[in-house]
């Protein structure tokens, strides 16, 4: 099937900012979605789930997600170049099965602090019909930027119910859990992971109106900044481009980072970000408070300020403050392209002694490295981000292979050592380094990979009934 990817429109894109997912359905006909459903009977009834292997075991599965309308959602959320995750799980609900609790999953292969910004999603997809007894995945709507459950339960849950190939792409953060199945028929969620590689530079859906304001007429602003500095971020807008609070709320709003309310700490951050140069000193101060809750609250409101802010992360790099040195590696990298004149100083902090500093600046150096101007040297920061291919910490080694991808053709030099991570003990770290051979995307790269993939094949008609 030719992919012409369907688009998401403004309304789509502005319901996922706010909400934090959006469904969508495949038109392949029942039969198709029928024999996926058979073949995990099949897996289940002889092997047990294979995780990570349902792909290659049945590679049909593949279709759903290449589905235009699929696709293009995809697109929508996480730029025209994401990749497949090799994380994969088939999530079964039996007949009787007693659901969840709400939680946010962790991060496959990457101990990384959760972003606003959306760099991950999930997909689920359905290969059956799905009714609101049969134990669906069920969501907390716009709970994607909060930390606590406490405040993620101020949402009413919404269960994902759908017919078979409705597949549903949820920010990677949404707090969500399976219901209990009180029906007499088993239910089947395929998640799959996905993760961008490029950062925003203009919108990858179908856009008519960039005023977030006209886009979001008519719906509660429970975090108006927030909300429109994530559509800002998708129009490939540098952090900084919209401050203008007044000044004169920075004290007030500073207190409000202390308040009890997990929202109004997440809306004062963000109106603090708004303020612009202004707000510097007080939120550097915070920083610096030694609270880590304000540390976090101080890096959304310092990246969000954008130029003005870049000086004081700088210096923040060199504190002693381990938490301190994170945050600000953190702040940096979420910043992008308007950090620029911190790579110098992200490139150093990718050796520092703390593995979390170096995970952050690493990241960093690959989102800020792949916006700067073409023929920069970044000769000396490659070389720093493959010294991470052999750091002690998988979490490390893993973000540097990454990094490493989305530098693509500047990483050329580390092609030896991601030679060595296709043996990595970590399965992720050899995706990454595998990854970033093909964005190398030389002869010599190519060979290695090729040489690579054929000899680890996993071939899904081999069976104990079928060895040869």
């Amino acid at each position: 099937m030719q992919n012409r990817s369907i688009p998401l429109t403004d309304e789509q894109m502005r319901d996922f900012i706010v909400n934090g997912f959006i469904k969508v359905k495949t038109d392949f006909p029942p039969s198709f979605h029928e024999q996926i459903y058979q073949h995990l009977d099949v897996m289940f009834e002889q092997t047990g789930n294979l995780g990570n292997n349902v792909l290659p075991l049945i590679p049909e599965i593949q279709q759903v997600f290449d589905h235009p309308i699929v696709d293009g959602a995809m697109r929508g959320v996480l730029g025209t170049n994401y990749i497949m995750h090799p994380h994969r799980f088939c999530h079964y609900n039996p007949i009787g099965g007693g659901g969840q609790g709400h939680h946010k999953d962790t991060y496959e292969g990457d101990e990384q602090v959760r972003r606003h910004r959306c760099r991950w999603t999930m997909g689920f997809y359905y290969p059956q019909d799905v009714t609101e007894d049969m134990g669906p995945t069920a969501v907390l709507p716009g709970s994607q930027y909060y930390d606590s459950g406490e405040s993620a339960h101020e949402h009413p849950e919404l269960s994902l119910c759908g017919e078979a190939g409705t597949v549903t792409i949820v920010h990677y953060d949404l707090w969500h859990r399976a219901t209990a199945n009180e029906s007499d028929k088993k239910r089947y969620m395929l998640k799959f992971l996905f993760s961008r590689l490029d950062e925003p530079r203009t919108p990858t859906w179908q856009s008519e109106n960039a005023d977030w304001q006209s886009v979001a007429e008519g719906v509660e602003p429970e975090h108006p900044e927030l909300w429109e500095s994530q559509w800002d971020w998708y129009y490939g807008n540098e952090s900084g481009c919209t401050n203008g609070v007044p000044s004169d709320e920075v004290t007030d709003l500073l207190d409000t980072l202390q308040h009890d309310n997990e929202k109004m700490r997440l809306n004062a951050a963000y109106r603090l970000g708004r303020v612009g140069a202004a707000a510097v000193p007080v939120l550097q101060k915070a920083l610096h408070s030694g609270n880590a809750s304000i540390q976090n609250y101080a890096g959304y409101a310092l990246s969000l300020v954008g130029s003005p802010a870049v000086s004081a992360l700088i210096d923040s790099l060199q504190v002693s403050d381990e938490s301190v040195r994170t945050t600000a590696a953190y702040a940096l990298a979420d910043m992008g392209k308007v950090a620029q004149e911190a790579v110098p100083a992200l490139t150093r902090a990718a050796k520092d002694k703390s593995p979390w500093v170096r995970r952050h600046a690493i990241e960093g150096l690959g989102i800020i490295g792949q916006q700067m101007e073409e023929g920069t040297d970044l000769s000396q920061t490659v070389s720093v981000i493959t010294e991470g291919l052999r750091d002690d910490y998988y979490w490390v080694r893993y973000n540097a292979a990454r990094t490493l991808a989305i530098l693509g053709p500047l990483s050329e030099p580390a092609l030896p050592d991601l030679l060595a991570q296709l043996e990595d003990e970590n399965r992720y770290v050899r995706f990454n380094a595998a990854l970033a051979l093909k964005r190398i995307d030389t002869p010599e790269a190519r060979e290695v990979l090729f040489s690579h993939l054929f000899s680890t094949r996993w071939c899904a008609l081999t069976t104990r009934d079928t060895p040869f």
